[in-house]
């Protein structure tokens, strides 16, 4: 098996995975009563990025290397993540948010240093063996989007995703229902399993192990954070975690909030407000269409233009989220998720690539633990925190059906607002000089 492949099988099960659950989960919570709790369950994959990302990638540079530290994680994520399924299966509508919430925290606590680990992995094999990194590493990436699309449609085709599947036999009152959704979790854990078995196959990084003494701030790891003393890469990072606080929010809230319109006797019949996981697999689809023009429009146009691109297009995702509707509005539901495409991959494909660039090969992982922390980490946790404040006092303290549509709408412009908020101030702090030449060397 070639070198790439093995590398593409990497990324496409890694973010298999991830999209088994990660657009469907809040529409199982809402379908046990946890609705007011969805941010929580999003905010947690943010509260473990802050550390242990960073841990794992300062463990991959130091101690074991990064491939079998890839598979151990997701070894241990899966069984948590199956627990969770067995637990929502067992006790149905009666789950109870601690013991769901314990689980699924342990399973992400070990799932989301995988992300920062799968790309230090694919970087350090394909310089190791004289690959332009810029080049090589978007065809690989994409088929991890390509994973991500292939398990949250299986999820959505199979059934998983709705909370509660009912057969209507004749009338009203003749049907049988009964409790699923939490199989999604099983399906991740599965996939879980296999790439742990996979990641004996992946080709061996080495560590980092240093001749004689060494300082405590190198044995931890902690250099990687002398970056933050260079005032590009601190405002850099600054900026990662504020537009961070965007990355979870519509995979947490979108699917709640169009299947909602199901609720509603005129969007009751239209396809999208019935099948939201297949509409936001078009997201996905853009996003592996948009990581293969990464590499153009780095090369022509810089980090800089790139990152505004991306935060410009969050401001769309979610300004068109607030005007659109599953009926005769569903082409801006249509054309939000292909603007993700550039807001999520021109943000962490690129940035990613930024920092590999930036970094002194030795810290490799321990900076894209870093990237990881402040992105999916702190930015994600005050993002998704203060989503759930918003989407709770807009949305779910009303029991009126159009009450709760105008507090979505409400909800969606002040997450537009926020972003160009973003959008501006990063356009007038960030000071970066392009040069292609830098964009052609980015894997030396």
């Amino acid at each position: 098996m070639s070198l790439k492949l093995r590398l593409t099988i990497m990324s496409f099960l890694q973010f298999a995975v991830w999209g088994a659950y990660l657009t469907s989960m809040g529409n199982y919570l809402a379908s046990i009563g946890l609705a007011p709790k969805i941010g929580l369950f999003y905010a947690m994959q943010g509260i473990v990025s802050i550390f242990m990302p960073a841990v794992m990638g300062i463990i991959a540079d130091r101690w074991i290397p990064a491939q079998r530290l890839l598979g151990y994680c997701h070894g241990l994520g899966a069984i948590f993540i199956i627990a969770a399924g067995y637990y929502g299966y067992s006790a149905g509508e009666s789950a109870e948010f601690a013991t769901l919430f314990l689980l699924y925290s342990l399973s992400v606590a070990f799932f989301m240093p995988t992300i920062a680990l799968s790309n230090s992995v694919a970087y350090t094999v394909l310089t190791n063996n004289n690959y332009d990194t810029i080049k090589a590493f978007p065809p690989i990436r994409t088929l991890g989007t390509v994973g991500f699309i292939c398990a949250m449609l299986f999820v959505n085709f199979a059934g998983f995703k709705d909370g509660v599947f009912m057969l209507n036999f004749g009338s009203d009152e003749n049907f049988f229902s009964f409790q699923n959704g939490y199989e999604q979790f099983y399906v991740s854990g599965v996939l879980g399993i296999i790439l742990f078995l996979f990641s004996f196959l992946l080709p061996n990084c080495e560590v980092n192990k240093s001749e004689g003494k060494i300082s405590m701030s190198d044995a931890l790891g902690l250099k990687a954070f002398a970056l933050f003393k260079q005032r590009k890469m601190a405002i850099f990072f600054i900026f990662s975690m504020l537009l961070g606080v965007s990355l979870q929010i519509t995979n947490g809230y979108a699917n709640p909030f169009i299947s909602s319109f199901n609720e509603m006797p005129e969007y009751l019949n239209s396809w999208g407000a019935n099948n939201a996981n297949a509409l936001i697999s078009l997201s996905q689809v853009s996003e592996t269409l948009c990581i293969l023009l990464i590499p153009f429009f780095l090369k022509k146009f810089g980090i800089k233009k790139v990152m505004l691109l991306a935060m410009l297009a969050w401001v769309l995702r979610f300004g068109l989220f607030a005007v659109g509707n599953p009926g005769t509005g569903v082409w801006m539901f249509v054309v939000s998720m292909i603007v993700y495409g550039i807001a999520f991959d021109f943000f962490n494909v690129s940035g990613s690539l930024f920092v590999d660039k930036e970094t002194d090969k030795k810290l490799r992982s321990s900076a894209q633990g870093v990237f990881m922390m402040m992105t999916n980490g702190f930015g994600a946790t005050i993002g998704m925190i203060a989503a759930q404040y918003v989407v709770n006092h807009y949305v779910y303290s009303h029991t009126d059906v159009v009450q709760q549509l105008e507090g979505w709408r409400t909800s969606w412009f002040i997450f537009a607002g926020y972003a160009l908020v973003v959008t501006i101030l990063f356009a007038i702090l960030f000071k970066y000089k392009h040069n292609p030449k830098d964009v052609e060397n980015i894997s030396h």
